[in-house]
């Protein structure tokens, strides 16, 4: 099995996401394999696509994913 790319684990978090979180914690673990393999500090994502794109959503999502060793930065 082929390891995921940085960018597909994160689209693969945007899909989770928009499925209202379903199998969440596993894409995340994949984004921190990904993450890792390609040496990233930061999850960048694009604050557009999310399904609560506001300060409150952002900063939820930047809590969650902390606690799961995962920091999280947004595009402009």
């Amino acid at each position: 099995m082929s390891e995921l790319t940085l960018s597909a684990a994160i689209e693969n978090i945007y899909a989770s996401l928009k499925a209202n979180n379903e199998d969440l914690d596993a894409h995340i673990a994949a984004l921190k394999v990904a993450m890792a393999a390609e040496g990233a500090k930061e999850a960048v994502f694009d604050a557009t696509k999310l399904a609560q794109n506001n300060r409150q959503g952002r900063k939820l999502m930047q809590s969650y994913f902390k606690k799961r060793g995962v920091a999280v930065t947004f595009a402009a």
